[in-house]
């Protein structure tokens, strides 16, 4: 599994790396990321063609989505090194995985745990599964045409 993708191994885990430098660091350590989404929206607020978006958006929203988007790339890496036929080890990696941050982060000053950020980040896994899929899916089929042909003795 690692040694046909070395590269993108090192990818993965130089992603990992980065998830945990931005959940498991101090609070303190953090830069302000609900002034971040509070200019994010403020700036949202000034298209008035963006009402309908801006007007159910709030710095929780924000921030849920934010979590979802940090753990899209690493459910697309985790599907590619596992391989398609095991996507669900892959999915269930990523809920072990973000299950494991947030019971760590109760142990770090000025970081908290919180639910949501269980489901915000298992969504986030879930869709770069599924978007990996899609994209793997042309070789998987490919790969299953040549089986099948190799199995009739073609």
């Amino acid at each position: 599994m690692l040694h046909r993708h070395p590269f993108l191994a090192l990818l993965s885990l130089a992603y990992l790396a980065f998830i945990g430098l931005v959940t498991l660091t101090p609070g303190s350590d953090q830069p302000d990321y609900q002034g971040l989404a509070a200019r994010v929206l403020a700036r949202l607020e000034r298209y008035p063609s963006l009402d309908p978006v801006s007007s159910r958006l709030s710095i929780e929203r924000i921030e849920f989505l934010a979590n979802i988007g940090l753990f899209v790339p690493l459910g697309v890496f985790l599907l590619i090194l596992v391989g398609s036929r095991l996507w669900f080890v892959a999915m269930m990696a990523g809920v072990v995985l973000t299950s494991m941050i947030e019971s760590v982060q109760k142990s770090i000053p000025g970081r908290v745990s919180d639910p949501r950020d269980v489901a915000a980040n298992s969504i986030g896994m879930f869709v770069g599964v599924g978007v990996a899929l899609v994209l793997t899916l042309p070789a998987t089929m490919r790969r299953q045409r040549e089986r099948a042909a190799r199995r009739e003795g073609r």
